[in-house]
């Protein structure tokens, strides 16, 4: 799985990048089938940066949290957050939990 951290109108250092290049991809253990995972932090407003992920899945289309906080982060966090409820509610309707199969009585 490829993990993307990429900064906007800013610039983040190689240390504030492997930290939140290691926050997202524990997002692998709540859908393994992850392709890429695409970080951008928008920096335009200092007093409120802006996270977004993007992550691709073989045999679906992509998923995409956007937080913005008054900490970047909270920013981080909140995002790997929404992620991670996107991520869980694609695997509860891959797996079909709720699908009663018909039993076949003879």
């Amino acid at each position: 799985m490829q993990v993307n951290v990429s900064a906007r109108h800013g610039h983040l250092s190689p240390a504030s990048q492997s930290k939140i290049a290691s926050k997202v991809s524990r997002l692998r253990r709540y859908f393994d089938r992850l392709t890429a995972l695409n970080v951008t932090v928008d920096l335009q407003n200092s007093s409120l940066p802006a996270v977004e992920i993007v992550a691709s899945a073989e045999r679906f289309h992509d998923l995409v949290s956007h937080e913005h906080s008054g900490l970047l982060w909270r920013s981080v966090d909140g995002a790997v957050q929404k992620m991670e409820q996107q991520l869980r509610k694609h695997k509860e309707k891959v797996r079909d939990h709720k699908h009663v199969a018909n039993t076949r009585r003879s």
